[in-house]
């Protein structure tokens, strides 16, 4: 498509779900607002496709779950999206000497929680000790979610809603320390950590508190912090979002890559090229929706590679003929229904970390798995019932390792199916379906591919570290792209993606964010 206008009040750069957020709340509001996204279609990292040929199974192939979108921004966009629980929240299957099972924690949790954090300990002593931090980590949540989408507060504002003792936890020192003193047990202490470290790599010790904003971020979403599957698929939500935002008038033209961005004292050119020839608009604003780092090459400032992010992740995405059985004996349909952790104990995630930051793949590699169809079978088609899908989420696989060996991608892969085949009866690769071409339906994305996919640079899920929810106490939020944490070091350029404080994750926040502090300014 072709723009319709030469000028616009407002240019969104990248169709992302957050883009289109933006796109949404602008266009309700009676602003002119043009999208441009580079790829011939929106939605970004939320996505479904099909990507095993003959197969009708739509796989959410990079974002998968959905918890920190608010729900007051699905019904204010009047996004037809159903978000469905799932019945288990975690399974972690255990060994200790001669005996064998597996930790369960339902969704709510009930009597067969306790009975299994009993067997796996001995008694109830840890049992007590989740629910206690979990209760404080939930008051934690309750206060931080409803500041989202306001302006952004002081951080003093939101330690006073709180305990000291949760705000230390999780706040102040690094979250190892929390989880070591409060938590005995190595596997337990694993499960709780593993929130702290997708798409981030880090210590649980490190200085940086990198992992405590993760940790955070993972556990805030709606006060509850639960993670829930998209019926349809992550492309129903951008979907849903696209809908909405050309629904009240906004323009969405794909196979536009912008090529830079030249702000002035009122307003922006943008320039972008749909692959023949190069063309510009000019907007009253621009809203950024790819990342800083990628931001400040449009703007002509050239690349930094110092200070390039870099992503952590190694993802899998598998259709099964059927669900494999595991060796604890577990129903499958119960531990794969929520998180199924893999070597994710205490020691084993802080040893793969010690082994990546020396160069080295981890084995195991930490990771965990997830069948989204079992809570939606709509996602397989006509193989609904017949098939199932699973995804896999490695920590600890740094982009640089891949950088450093070509042949470390095989080997992860590798090393991740063997951390599967560990806790079950069978082969994973004997339940694989096979395309219609023959082989085996497993497809592995490292960083490099986010990068070179979505244009995310390192492949960073989160566009960069993640900054904590609230602005430090003596800030000086003046203008409204300060006070809604979307600011760049241009007045009419804003960030509305994953890169803006309280961006990260299908949440949508920065897109709804950047809106805000845009009709504030206009």
């Amino acid at each position: 498509m072709t723009p319709g206008n030469s000028s616009y009040d407002v240019v969104v750069v990248g169709g992302g779900h957050n883009g289109l957020v933006s796109a949404a709340y602008l266009a309700r509001a009676g602003l002119d607002v043009l999208v441009l996204e580079r790829l011939g279609h929106t939605g970004g990292a939320a996505v479904s496709v099909e990507p095993f040929a003959g197969q009708p199974a739509r796989l959410s192939r990079y974002s998968y779950l959905v918890s920190l979108m608010p729900e007051q921004l699905m019904a204010d966009l009047d996004l037809d999206v159903r978000l469905a629980s799932r019945t288990t929240a975690s399974y972690t299957p255990w060994v200790r000497g001669d005996r064998t099972g597996g930790l369960l924690v339902e969704r709510p949790e009930g009597e067969a929680t306790r009975a299994s954090f009993r067997e796996l300990t001995g008694g109830d002593e840890e049992y007590a000790a989740w629910q206690d931090f979990y209760a404080e980590v939930g008051r934690l949540a309750e206060a931080v979610s409803p500041t989202l989408m306001q302006p952004l507060p002081l951080e003093r504002d939101v330690r006073s809603l709180v305990d000291e003792r949760i705000w230390n936890d999780v706040v102040t020192e690094p979250l190892g320390r929390a989880i070591t003193s409060r938590f005995t047990d190595d596997t337990v202490r694993g499960v709780v950590a593993t929130d702290a470290l997708i798409g981030t790599f880090a210590s649980l010790d490190d200085p940086s508190l990198i992992q405590n904003r993760c940790f955070l971020y993972h556990l805030i979403g709606n006060g509850t912090g639960e993670w829930r599957v998209p019926i349809g698929g992550m492309g129903a939500v951008t979907d849903a979002l696209a809908r909405s935002a050309v629904g009240a008038g906004a323009e969405i033209v794909t196979g536009a890559g912008v090529s830079a961005i030249a702000p002035g004292p009122d307003g922006a050119e943008v320039t972008f090229h749909d692959g023949s020839q190069e063309r510009s608009v000019t907007a009253r604003r621009v809203l950024s929706g790819v990342a800083p780092w990628v931001l400040r090459i449009l703007l002509g400032e050239g690349e930094d590679a110092e200070t390039k992010p870099v992503g952590s992740q190694l993802k899998i995405n598998f259709l099964l003929d059927r669900l494999p059985r595991l060796r604890s004996g577990a129903d499958p349909e119960v531990a794969f229904a929520g998180t199924l952790h893999l070597a994710e104990d205490y020691t084993q995630l802080e040893r793969a970390y010690d082994a990546a930051a020396g160069g080295a793949v981890p084995d195991p590699i930490p990771g965990e798995v997830y069948c989204h169809s079992l809570t939606d079978p709509s996602i397989l088609g006509e193989r609904a019932g017949s098939a199932h899908t699973l995804t896999y989420f490695g920590l600890h696989t740094p982009a640089g390792l891949f950088d450093a060996d070509p042949s470390a991608r095989d080997v992860a892969t590798g090393r991740a199916l063997a951390s599967l085949d560990a806790v079950l009866a069978e082969p994973i690769r004997d339940c694989l379906a096979t395309d219609a071409d023959g082989n085996p339906c497993l497809e592995a994305k490292i960083p490099q591919d986010v990068e070179n996919d979505l244009a995310m640079p390192g492949g960073h899920i989160f566009h960069g570290d993640l900054e904590w929810p609230w602005a430090p106490n003596r800030s000086r939020l003046e203008t409204p792209a300060q006070q809604w944490g979307v600011q760049t070091e241009h007045d009419v350029v804003l960030l509305c993606g994953s890169g803006a404080r309280r961006g990260g994750a299908v949440s949508g926040l920065g897109g709804h964010n950047a809106a805000q502090a845009v009709l504030a300014d206009l």
